[in-house]
């Protein structure tokens, strides 16, 4: 049975597909490109490497990390959001790629037992998922004794900080106006609320220490907004 989170959360990406890659470089400037390619240099991937995007969404990490990994590696997307898969997917088709297998399912359902990856890569997925823990033990789960783990992310600044206040201001004056001519309001209004629910960048690598992670580092970008959290077993 889905927890309330996981349907209200793939409710959400299902309604904003349509609209998510646009809103996504108006929103961030067109700087989210900048931030998630950062993600993969810290993580350098390398040919014959197999690499996973969990909550991939439209797959703008899938495709990076395949630039990285080929010709002899491979790239799995992971969305349990059907409609948002679907724009990954047909991405692919029309630049005829066929080295990416997309997979519908929630990631805490994935068989760890028949996954053996290098490398595994998140952004923006973490802050939605139902438990952050419990997030953090299945990707180690997923990983080879020798893997490691990205996650982008907004920054949970601390509260009242001048990033913090700026992080509020924009999502208040900026984001949810602009998402609002969309219809899309409510949809972008969760994501104040998943950043104030979401755990500052110490607690998220107290967490990895304590379930196994030997190397753990947390690095702010662009100005304390948001996040990179770096994970090796």
């Amino acid at each position: 049975m889905q927890n309330n989170k996981n349907i209200e959360v793939k409710s959400i990406f299902n309604k904003v597909s349509r609209n998510y890659d646009f809103l996504n470089s108006l929103l961030s400037l067109g700087l989210h490109k900048y931030w998630k390619k950062k993600l993969v240099d810290l993580l350098k991937p390398v040919d014959g490497e197999n690499w996973a995007d969990l909550c991939c969404g439209t797959g703008d990490l899938s495709f990076l990390l395949l630039k990285k990994v080929r010709p002899n590696g491979t790239v799995t997307g992971v969305d349990s959001a059907e409609e948002i898969l679907n724009i990954a997917r047909n991405k692919s088709k029309l630049i005829g790629n066929k080295c990416i297998a997309w997979e519908m399912q929630d990631i805490f359902e994935i068989d760890k037992n028949s996954k053996n990856y290098d490398g595994i890569c998140m952004s923006y997925g973490l802050r939605n998922l139902v438990n952050i823990e419990e997030g953090l033990q299945k990707v180690f789960s997923l990983l080879n004794d020798q893997g490691r783990a990205g996650f982008l992310d907004f920054n949970h600044s601390k509260l009242n900080s001048i990033a913090d206040r700026f992080q509020k201001i924009y999502l208040k004056l900026v984001v949810v106006p602009t998402s609002k001519i969309f219809k899309l309001s409510k949809e972008y209004a969760y994501i104040e609320k998943s950043i104030k629910n979401f755990p500052e960048g110490n607690k998220l690598m107290l967490i990895a220490k304590r379930i196994g992670f030997k190397k753990v580092e947390y690095r702010t970008i662009f100005f304390n907004q948001m996040g990179i959290l770096i994970l090796e077993k």
